[in-house]
């Protein structure tokens, strides 16, 4: 309790420097400032009929929860889903999922009246949090308002454990108000449980049972028949620092038969980016003002929503954030897609995901940029090896189905145990 007191206290300090970020935010992206009462427990949405609350922080996790939400939406036919987040970005991705089958509203700030008044006003019957979305008063509150809470699709690399030890006093009574977590792998579920989780069921990673859009595909295929045959080296959710790495390890082959397709994991780097790569002297197109012209080096995909249509329409894709220490992107979408990844040497944040498509075949580890530019040449000269780890990405992706159906069993044994 004590540990819970000096951290919301500490949270209430930082509240000017929380408004601050928002504003500097909402410079690139002012959608940062609507629905700002929301952030603190004030909400114009009317609650109507008995809700499922899910919460998913951004894009990837609210694109991810989509199997879960229409196996609940199965499960549980008179409740509305009550979709929360974080960004705006998140809240957009939502809209274009789920249109008006959820209803969609920020999760407020860690702060005890703003998260009061989110359980007073939405009274859900239970709610489900995606990944690792811990927040003390959050839980604490939910505990009180007697609402269950589980975590779903939850992962902790050894790294975050190690963080979370430093602060046990306040992390270990938040994961035990937990009413349940599925876990992602084995070690997942064993580091939760020394926090404290209870009970820390594995059932597998959710993102395996996202189906790719058929008209995402067929966008993909738009797009590749307007390129003559040209290959594609796509560079796909790059963090800050990662687009110059990857261009120079695409002009050091010597070989531009290739377009490079760069897409940004924040969209808020979209200008950056472009800037970056113009200054370099290259030939930049973006999707934002259409399709990719027969000149260019490189096109920029600044555009939401599309990632499926880019692995689409890809021969080879590097998955980013893993060239720098940044814990890596998931590559799980990648190979849905059959599309054939190259990934670097930082994935702590998938790790298991990551080592068991490298044992399948469907993908490939790089030392350094280096070693990315001469396997990705390598690659695009070698059909077959590239159609090798197509078949072998379908094949990995499908064998790893069936997390979506174990936690929903997980979830509906906990509340009929609970009479609920």
């Amino acid at each position: 309790m004590m540990a819970r007191t000096l951290y919301t206290l500490l949270f209430f300090l930082l509240t000017p420097l929380i408004w601050l970020r928002l504003v500097w935010r909402a410079r690139n992206q002012p959608d940062y400032l609507r629905h700002v009462g929301e952030r603190f427990g004030r909400y114009s949405v009317a609650p109507a009929g008995p809700l499922i609350w899910v919460h998913a922080v951004s894009v990837g996790e609210t694109r991810a929860a989509q199997p879960l939400i229409e196996a609940l939406q199965r499960q549980w036919p008179t409740h509305r889903i009550l979709l929360t987040g974080m960004t705006p970005t998140g809240r957009d991705a939502g809209a274009q999922v789920y249109g008006d089958r959820v209803i969609q509203a920020y999760l407020p700030y860690d702060l005890p009246f703003a998260v009061n008044r989110f359980f007073r006003h939405f009274s859900p019957g239970f709610g489900v949090l995606m990944e690792t979305e811990i927040w003390p008063n959050v839980l604490a509150s939910a505990k009180r308002h007697r609402v269950p809470v589980f975590l779903a699709n939850a992962r902790l690399s050894a790294r975050s454990a190690r963080g979370y030890q430093r602060i046990a006093a306040l992390a270990c009574p938040a994961f035990a108000n937990l009413a349940g977590v599925a876990a992602q792998t084995d070690g997942d579920a064993q580091r939760l449980r020394a926090l404290g989780a209870s009970p820390v069921d594995v059932c597998g990673n959710l993102k395996f049972d996202v189906t790719p859009p058929p008209a995402l595909l067929d966008l993909g295929h738009q797009w590749r028949s307007t390129l003559s045959g040209r290959p594609v080296w796509l560079a796909a959710s790059t963090r800050e620092g990662e687009e110059q790495l990857v261009v120079d390890s695409w002009r050091a082959d010597g070989d531009h038969a290739a377009l490079l397709v760069i897409v940004p994991r924040h969209p808020q780097r979209f200008d950056e980016v472009a800037t970056l790569l113009t200054q370099r002297g290259l030939r930049v197109g973006r999707r934002s003002t259409g399709l990719p012209a027969a000149d260019i080096d490189v096109w920029l995909g600044d555009s939401m929503g599309e990632m499926v249509a880019y692995y689409a329409v890809a021969d080879l894709s590097f998955i980013g954030g893993s060239l720098l220490p940044l814990g890596g992107q998931n590559l799980i979408e990648a190979a849905a897609c059959g599309c054939p990844v190259l990934i670097g040497p930082h994935t702590f944040n998938f790790k298991q995901a990551t080592e068991d498509a490298i044992a399948a075949g469907a993908a490939l580890r790089v030392a350094d940029a280096a070693d990315l530019g001469q396997r990705a040449k390598r690659l695009l000269a070698d059909v077959s090896s590239r159609e090798e780890m197509r078949a072998a990405a379908r094949s990995f992706a499908a064998a790893h189905r069936g997390a979506t159906q174990r936690t929903v069993a997980l979830i509906a044994a906990s509340m009929d145990r609970a009479g609920r």
